[in-house]
């Protein structure tokens, strides 16, 4: 049974939402975000990235409080406002390719994620949980929800349609050319529906964002310890969320580059990846796979189709039937002594977006060895592996819609 809350979103003034709203910092090549931040007074990465505004470069916990310094600076010059009562707020993103997302931000409950009603499919890092623990605990509030799917469910899709027949708060278009949308629910019967829609769900998976979403809980976890008057309904015991709809998810593939043969050659490396897989040299012709159990890879100037040998591999689990982690298993693991996809450098990811050509640019480039391309998983896999509770390798999906910070915050 599925909780969510309606809250007081902190926003942006409708005429500056497009200058405040920002991509992950971490997407901006350097020489990107020094642009945006020379160029515009109004972009939440000044509060992300405080140093900037002395030329020095802030970590830790000083970072932490310049993070908070700044956010409490655009709130008292005007640029965030905060709703006067709680509401859901309905949000679309319309993508340079045409791709409509809808859903609803709201407040979704840490309990329900110990309890595993929030499922999740991919291991989080101790170390990235703590330190973003730290961050939200410190700066106050969360500026970036996580992504959560649900089943479809018709009453909820007729009030998200509904709502958008009316008066839009923000309407605005990124330089990535995507669209974004947001209509406030502030209604109680509506909130009230809503809110029993989601408690017929007996679980709902987190899409993107398992830091987040396992900071957020490990935060609640320490204030409810700390509060000795604690009632369940603090703010920390819930976390922003994106909830959207399982059709409505688009799932594409990330792609390996491997940087050497773990000192085999061409001809040796071949050899031994035809003890799993049926090999075709494809030649220049680039070479994309289009069932499941099916690569592409590109050596030494050419591509090869490969397709596994059913018969040497074992299908046990539904991660078995995963292609990120058959590669993992037959390839990165036994011949290319890849142990452990999230702390090797010798692996770099390369998301759906770019296709094969990419991974031919970057082999040809001579920082990379070999590259492999395979096809997106699927929403019935990634429930399935959630719901044995498995865990998929890092880097398993690339998952659309991208969400941007700053549009509506959360605060602690």
């Amino acid at each position: 049974m599925a909780e969510i809350i309606p809250f007081k979103a902190v926003r942006p003034t409708r005429a500056i939402v497009g200058l405040v709203a920002a991509r992950p910092y971490q997407s901006y090549t350097v020489n990107e975000r020094e642009s945006r931040m020379d160029y515009n007074p109004f972009s939440f990465l000044h509060i992300v990235n405080p140093g900037y505004k002395y030329d020095q470069e802030v970590t830790g916990t000083e970072r932490y409080n310049l993070v908070k310094n700044r956010y409490l600076e655009f709130k008292e010059d005007g640029i965030f406002i905060q709703d006067e009562k709680p509401s859901f707020y309905v949000y679309k993103i319309v993508n340079r390719l045409g791709q409509a997302f809808n859903g609803i931000i709201a407040a979704t409950s840490a309990e329900d994620y110990e309890k595993d009603i929030i499922k999740k499919h991919e291991d989080t890092l101790a170390k990235r949980e703590e330190t973003f623990k730290s961050y939200i605990q410190t700066v106050g509030f969360n500026a970036e929800p996580v992504l959560l799917t649900y089943p479809d469910n018709p009453i909820i899709s007729k009030i998200i349609e509904e709502a958008q027949k009316g008066y839009a708060e923000f309407e605005f278009t990124m330089t990535y050319r995507d669209t974004h949308y947001l209509w406030k629910i502030d209604d109680e019967d509506t909130i009230a529906t809503i809110q029993t829609e989601f408690k017929t769900m007996q679980t709902i998976y987190i899409a993107d964002g398992h830091h987040r979403s396992s900071s957020s809980y490990l935060l609640y976890k320490d204030e409810k310890e700390k509060n000795s008057k604690h009632n369940g309904s603090e703010s920390y015991n819930f976390f922003m969320s994106y909830l959207i709809p399982e059709s409505n998810l688009v799932i594409q593939e990330f792609n390996r580059l491997i940087k050497d043969l773990n000192g085999l050659t061409k001809e040796v490396f071949l050899i031994k990846l035809d003890g799993f897989f049926r090999i075709e040299n494809r030649g220049l012709m680039p070479y994309s796979p289009s069932k499941p159990h099916h690569f592409s890879m590109y050596l030494d100037g050419e591509f090869y189709s490969l397709y596994l040998r059913k018969t040497n591999y074992e299908f046990n689990t539904s991660l078995d039937e995963l292609d990120a982690q058959l590669l993992y298993k037959t390839i990165l693991k036994p011949i290319l002594g890849i142990e452990d996809l999230r702390t090797d450098n010798r692996i770099e990811y390369v998301n759906g977006k770019h296709e094969m050509i990419t991974i031919k640019s970057s082999v040809d480039s001579g920082k990379f060895k070999v590259g492999f391309g395979m096809c997106p998983a699927t929403i019935t896999q990634m429930k399935q592996i959630a719901n044995e509770g498995l865990k998929m390798p890092p880097k398993s999906t690339y998952i659309l819609p991208k969400l941007r910070s700053g549009i509506t915050i959360y605060e602690y």
